[in-house]
C-alpha cells in the first residue's frame, strides 16, 4: 500500500466551524487541522514518473498552506468492505491516466486534534463520534491501518435453511437473522413451496423472494383487500389511485405498468445527432411525455447525503429505463421531516421528545439530505426546478404525531419517442445484460428493510442497507440509452429495466418475467469489486448505477460497442431461456445457487387482508383568546415550512439542458415563490410542460379527504 498525503480538506472557515463543534463536545479542544490522505493498492511498483503522475492528480481542495500535524490523530475512512464512490472515481481517471498498476485508490481524512491536556478515552470517542458518519466511515488510529481497506477474502459459500427438517421455526429464524421482513403467510407459503420442491431454500433464494416480494416491491398493503367498519370494500388502497385512471385515462398512454407514467406529448423537434451521419440536428416527432415520482425514507433517515442521492439518482434510472429507452429532463425533490430542534434557537412549538437511535435527528435530514439530491442531480446533469420542505411535529388525539422516519420524495418528467412507448416481449436466445458499476457490499435486503417499522430491524441490517452513488457511471449509462434510442426503429435495446430494491435478484427476474421468458444467469459473469462476497451478496445487493437489458443476439456487437466508446461498465450475465425458471451457476463453487420455479417466486402469496374501524380523532380547538397577532406573525414565518426555501434551491443547477423556462424563482430579485416548474418541449418549439407539488399534511390530520 502507498501512502499520498494531500491538501488540507477544510478551508479556514471550515475548520473554525468544525472546532467550535468539537469544543461544544470536548470543551478542552484547542485546535483542530485535517487534510486529505490518499491510500493506493498496487498490482507493481510504479515508476518514478508514475509516482509523479499519481501526486499530480492527488493534488486537490482548498487552497490552504498546510501546517504541522501535531496532536491525536483521528483517521476517518471508508467502512472496510465497500468502496467510497471517490475511490470508483479517482482509479477510474487513474487508469485512464495510464496508471495500470493501480488497482484502487482510497480516501481518508486525518483529523489532528489538540487539547489543553492530553483526551481520555471517552473523550476521543466523543470527537470520533463527531467526525465520522458511522453509517458509511470508520475511525483509524495509525495511516498504517488503512491497509484493512484493501483487504481481500475467499468468496464465502452460499447456505440453506433446513426448512424440511425444521419447519416454519427455522424460516422464522431466518426471517430476523437475514432481515427478511416475511409476513407469517409468506413464511408457510415458502416452507410449503419448498416442501413440493422436496429441498431447502438457500440464503440467495430466500433473500430474492424477500425483495421481490417487500412491501416496496410489491405494494401488498396497498393491493390488500379492506373490510372498513364491518363492510367489504370495493376497492384497494391501489385500486383507488387506478380507478382515477380507468374513468379518466384519456391521453394516457402507459400507466402502472412500466418505471414511469407516460402521456401524449406534442410535435417539436428533438436535437440529436443522425445515427448514419453522426451530424447533430433536428427530428421532427411527437414527443411524448413520462413522468415519475417517488420515495427513499429508509436510507435517508440513516444516512441523509447517500440516502437522498440515491433516491434522486434512482428516480432518474426509472426515467431512463421507460418503454425501450428514453430521456430525463428535470427533477424535484421534497422533505417532510419533524422539528428541527436547531441548537440555541429553541422555538416555542418544539420540545425534545426523543428518536430511534439509529436514525439522524431532522436537522441532520435538512442539512445533510438536500445537498445529496442536489449533488446527484448536479452531476448527472440534470436541473432540480421544484420541491417542497414540511417540518412537522403535533400532538394530536392523544399522540405525538411527526415524522421522525422522514420522506424523501425523488420524482421528474422527461421524454420518450411514440415507438419506444410499448415494452415487447423477447425471445428465447436474447442475451441479458447489466450495464452500469460493479457489486458491492452495500444496499443488501435494502427493499425488505424499508419495509420495516423504523427501528424494528437490528444495527448491522441498517448498515448493510445504506446505499453510495456514483453519479458519474450513471450518466454514462444514460449515454449508453440515448444513443439506442435515438436509432429510432434500428434501437439495440429489445427490453429495460433499472436496478433497484433487491438489486438484481428483483430485476432480472422481472426483466424476463415481463419480456416472456425465463433466465439463465452466471453468477461470476456479474462485474463485481468485491470478490469475497458470498452469493447471496452478489445476487441481492443494490448497488446503484445499474440497468438491466435484454438484447437480441443480432444486435450484441453494435450496442457493446456503444459503451466501450461512452466508457460504460456492461457485462452479459445470462441468456432467456423457454424454461419459466430463474437459475443462476457459480462457476467457482460449481453450484446452483438459485434453482427457482419462477411460479414460486412471483406466484400468488396468500393476498392481504386488513380489518379495520373508523376512529372519530378528537382535535381541540384552536384557541385565540391569549394570542399576540404580531407574535403569531413572527412565529408562522420563522416556521421552516413557510420560511425562505432559498438554501434548498441554491444548492441546485437550475438551468442546465437549455429547456428551462420557469424555476423556483420569480421576479428581478429572484424571489422562489414559483407556483410550478415549466419546461419548452424542443429547442424549437413554444409548446411546454409544467410540474408542481403539494402536501397538506396538518389538514389531512383534521380532515383526509379534504
Amino acid at each position: 500500500m502507498m501512502i499520498l498525503t494531500g491538501a488540507p480538506s477544510l478551508s479556514a472557515f471550515r475548520s473554525k466551524k468544525l472546532l467550535s463543534t468539537l469544543q461544544q463536545t470536548v470543551p478542552s479542544t484547542a485546535s483542530v487541522y485535517a487534510e486529505y490522505v490518499h491510500f493506493a493498492e498496487l498490482s507493481q511498483p510504479l515508476s518514478e514518473s508514475g509516482v509523479e503522475t499519481l501526486q499530480a492528480l492527488l493534488t486537490y481542495g482548498p487552497r490552504e498552506e498546510k501546517t504541522s500535524t501535531v496532536g491525536q490523530l483521528i483517521l476517518v475512512v471508508p467502512r472496510p468492505g465497500t468502496i467510497s464512490p471517490w475511490s470508483s472515481k479517482a482509479t477510474d481517471i487513474a487508469h485512464n491516466c495510464g496508471l495500470d498498476q493501480v488497482v484502487r485508490v482510497e480516501r481518508g481524512t486525518a483529523y489532528y486534534v489538540q487539547g489543553e491536556e492530553l483526551f481520555t478515552a471517552k473523550q476521543l470517542a466523543d470527537l470520533s463520534a463527531e467526525l465520522h458518519d458511522r453509517m458509511v466511515e470508520t475511525v483509524l488510529e495509525e495511516l498504517q491501518q488503512a491497509e484493512v481497506l484493501f483487504s481481500h477474502q475467499e468468496p464465502a459459500p452460499v447456505t440453506s435453511v433446513d426448512t424440511l427438517g425444521g419447519g416454519v421455526d427455522a424460516l422464522r429464524k431466518a426471517n430476523v437473522e437475514l432481515g427478511l421482513a416475511l409476513a407469517e403467510d409468506e413464511i408457510d407459503y415458502l416452507v410449503e413451496s419448498f416442501k413440493g420442491l422436496e429441498r431447502n431454500p438457500t440464503d440467495v433464494e430466500l433473500m430474492m423472494f424477500a425483495q421481490a416480494n417487500s412491501e416496496h416491491c410489491r405494494h401488498k398493503i396497498f393491493n390488500a383487500s379492506w373490510t372498513l367498519d364491518g363492510e367489504d370494500q370495493e376497492h384497494s388502497l391501489f385500486g383507488m389511485i387506478r380507478n382515477t385512471y380507468k374513468v379518466n385515462g384519456e391521453n394516457v398512454l402507459s400507466a402502472y405498468s412500466d418505471n414511469a407514467a407516460v402521456v401524449v406529448g406534442t410535435e417539436g423537434g428533438r436535437f440529436y445527432p443522425d445515427p448514419a451521419t453522426k451530424l447533430y440536428g433536428y427530428s421532427q416527432e411527437p414527443v411524448h411525455l413520462l413522468m415519475k415520482v417517488e420515495t427513499h425514507n429508509h436510507p435517508t433517515a440513516i444516512s441523509p447525503y447517500a440516502g437522498a442521492g440515491t433516491g434522486s439518482g434512482g428516480e432518474i434510472r426509472d426515467e431512463g429505463a421507460v418503454g425501450r429507452g428514453s430521456k430525463p429532463k428535470v427533477g424535484l425533490v421534497g422533505f417532510s421531516v419533524s422539528n428541527l430542534n436547531i441548537p440555541n434557537y429553541k422555538q416555542s412549538w418544539e420540545e425534545a421528545y426523543g428518536k430511534p437511535e439509529r436514525i439522524v435527528s431532522a436537522l441532520d435530514i435538512m442539512l445533510e439530505g438536500p445537498i445529496g439530491g442536489a449533488a446527484f442531480n448536479n452531476e448527472f446533469g440534470r436541473p432540480n426546478i421544484c420541491g417542497y420542505m414540511r417540518s412537522f411535529e403535533v400532538d394530536f388525539d392523544n399522540q405525538r404525531r411527526g415524522y421522525h422516519k422522514p420522506i424523501m420524495i425523488a420524482g421528474g418528467y422527461g421524454n420518450i419517442r411514440a415507438d419506444h412507448v410499448d415494452k415487447p416481449e423477447f425471445k428465447p436466445g436474447a442475451q441479458l445484460i447489466v450495464l452500469g458499476g460493479p457489486a458491492m457490499l452495500i444496499g443488501l435486503g435494502g427493499g425488505a428493510a424499508s419495509s420495516m417499522a423504523t427501528g424494528s430491524s437490528s444495527a448491522d441490517l441498517d448498515f448493510a442497507s445504506v446505499q453510495r452513488m456514483n453519479p458519474e457511471v450513471e450518466r454514462r449509462c444514460q449515454e449508453v440509452i440515448d444513443q439506442c434510442w435515438q436509432q429510432g426503429d434500428n434501437n439495440p435495446i429489445a427490453f429495460i429495466h433499472d436496478v433497484g430494491a433487491g438489486g438484481l435478484s428483483n430485476a432480472l427476474p422481472e426483466l424476463v418475467k415481463d419480456g416472456g421468458t425465463g433466465g439463465h444467469f452466471q453468477l461470476r459473469k456479474v462485474p463485481n469489486d468485491e470478490p469475497g462476497m458470498a452469493p447471496v451478496a452478489i445476487w441481492c445487493n443494490e448497488a446503484q448505477e445499474r440497468y438491466v437489458l435484454a438484447i437480441e443476439p443480432r444486435d450484441l456487437t453494435r450496442f457493446l460497442e456503444i459503451c466501450h466508446r461512452e466508457r460504460c461498465p456492461v457485462a452479459v450475465v445470462g441468456e432467456a431461456v423457454e424454461d419459466k425458471a430463474i437459475i443462476v451457476s457459480d462457476s467457482y463453487f460449481k453450484n446452483d445457487p438459485v434453482d427457482l420455479p419462477m411460479s414460486v417466486l412471483f406466484g400468488k402469496a396468500p393476498k392481504m387482508h386488513r380489518v379495520a374501524e373508523r376512529e372519530q380523532a378528537e382535535g381541540k380547538p384552536f384557541d385565540t383568546a391569549k394570542l399576540n397577532i404580531e407574535d403569531a406573525v413572527f412565529q408562522v414565518l420563522r416556521h421552516p415550512t413557510v420560511a425562505s426555501k432559498n438554501y434548498l434551491i441554491t444548492i441546485g443547477d437550475r438551468t442546465v439542458g437549455g429547456m428551462v423556462a420557469r424555476d423556483q424563482m420569480v421576479g428581478p430579485w429572484q424571489v422562489p415563490v414559483a407556483d410550478c416548474a415549466v419546461t419548452t418541449v424542443t429547442y424549437d418549439s413554444t409548446a411546454g410542460e409544467a410540474m408542481a407539488m403539494g402536501e397538506r399534511t396538518p389538514l389531512a390530520l383534521i380532515n383526509a379527504p379534504a
